[in-house]
């Protein structure tokens, strides 16, 4: 027996194949955060809303159903979509994702007809974003030490987050040049040729052949794949967490171009577009913070932060006469908090689970999401019509449960960066 070999740790991706130091780890998150741009799209749906009402005269919930049902079509997609990016690649799968977001923008450009968006825009962009979204972070977490999995993971969903910057002018502008129709013809194209290139530039590391014994889930402690981690209690817990965290950001993302326009009328626009900047700033910001204190400090952190954020909300958005940047200053420090999530709780995954069936692993606890933006965005909007278009029920209910969120976070263990930094070392 070799006892050079006898000796050597157990051969994981973290051991045998260092990350490289080159620029190719760079290319593959840039990518990412490339294709997470062009997906933002789905941000922009208030902009679309606006003109199917002028353009089709769609009324009352059939202006929302498209959207609402491409959200929740996303959180799910990625449960399938992660697995195929496990078994066949990212490269395929964000393919696969751009051809099927510009297919469904692609068949709505062409008619009025409500089925159609639903099935274009509600089952087919939402079955491509959950596609492309899901294949952009696991293999530029494989690039780089767990030591940076928070800041990278940030730096690729910050795309998600910044997309309306530019979307939103720039649908303005298509709106205005050549109509919805023509809006969703040119996005259908241009996303389709943009996510398909960029997807040819997602790569995973090599890994150099392990031994039989080792096993080779390129993962730290905790590896598993499902159906393992059904049988975590972490699980359980993280979700509920999510489902708190991203359905309160998003009672708020959802409404604040109305709370924005009363106060800003046609400049409304500026309040989006600054809160995109700090959603994708926290994912950054949360995610670096993450790798040097610990994933459970930082979400104990936000949750309390945001928390008092949507306190705060309540005289801001009650006071008449309240100057509109306050409104814009409280709403990007609720949208950076809220971006905060998009990069902790993948991190959360890839410490507690490993590398092994993360897509999958992270697509089960993406639902979460889904679930949340679909549940407490009814809250938000039903309580509001019922106190006659005031925001202080919205604010206090996910105030009140963004404090329970606090107290189950210690809940959490703490070993996801302690075992990080084990298995970097």
């Amino acid at each position: 027996m070799n006892p050079t070999r006898a000796l050597s740790p157990p051969a994981t991706q973290a051991t045998v194949s260092p990350p490289l130091r080159g620029a190719q780890r760079w290319v593959v998150t840039f990518a990412g955060t490339g294709i997470n741009l062009a997906l933002g799209v789905l941000y922009t749906w208030s902009l679309f809303k606006e003109a199917i009402g002028k353009e089709f005269g769609w009324k009352g919930e059939q202006l929302n159903d498209p959207y609402a049902l491409c959200c929740i079509v996303f959180a799910f997609a990625m449960i399938l979509a992660g697995r195929c990016q496990d078994k066949l690649g990212p490269r395929l799968t964000a393919s696969l994702g751009g051809l099927l977001v510009g297919g469904g923008l692609v068949l709505i450009s062409g008619t009025q007809s409500y089925g159609l968006w639903v099935l274009g825009f509600g089952v087919l962009v939402g079955v491509g974003i959950g596609f492309g979204y899901s294949s952009a972070t696991p293999p530029a977490l494989k690039w780089f030490p767990p030591s940076q999995t928070g800041l990278v993971a940030g730096l690729v969903v910050a795309g998600f987050g910044l997309a309306p910057v530019y979307l939103s002018p720039l649908t303005k502008y298509l709106l205005a040049a050549g109509g919805l129709r023509g809006a969703m013809l040119i996005y259908g194209i241009a996303f389709s040729v943009a996510v398909c290139g960029l997807a040819q530039l997602l790569r995973n590391p090599p890994v150099p052949a392990a031994p039989a014994s080792a096993g080779s889930s390129g993962a730290g402690p905790g590896s598993s794949a499902p159906p393992g981690v059904w049988r975590s209690p972490a699980f359980y817990l993280l979700w509920a967490l999510y489902f708190v965290a991203a359905g309160a950001g998003l009672m708020v993302i959802s409404s604040i171009s109305g709370m924005a326009r009363k106060s800003m009328g046609d400049a409304a626009f500026v309040a989006v577009a600054v809160m995109a900047v700090g959603n994708a700033a926290g994912r950054i910001v949360a995610g670096l913070l993450s790798d040097r204190i610990g994933r459970r400090p930082t979400l104990t952190l936000v949750l309390f932060i945001q928390a008092v954020l949507m306190f705060v909300a309540i005289p801001v958005t009650g006071t008449k006469g309240l100057s509109a940047w306050v409104l814009v200053l409280v709403a990007t420090l609720i949208g950076f908090n809220y971006g905060a999530n998009l990069s902790l709780f993948p991190s959360f995954a890839k410490d507690l689970w490993g590398l092994k069936g993360f897509g999958m692993n992270y697509g089960l606890l993406f639902t979460a999401w889904g679930v949340g933006g679909l549940i407490l965005s009814r809250l938000q909007q039903t309580l509001t019509a019922r106190a006659g278009g005031d925001f202080t029920s919205s604010f206090l209910t996910a105030g009140v449960l963004l404090l329970v969120g606090v107290g189950l976070t210690f809940l959490l263990p703490l070993a996801s960066k302690r075992s990080a930094l084990r298995v970097e070392h």
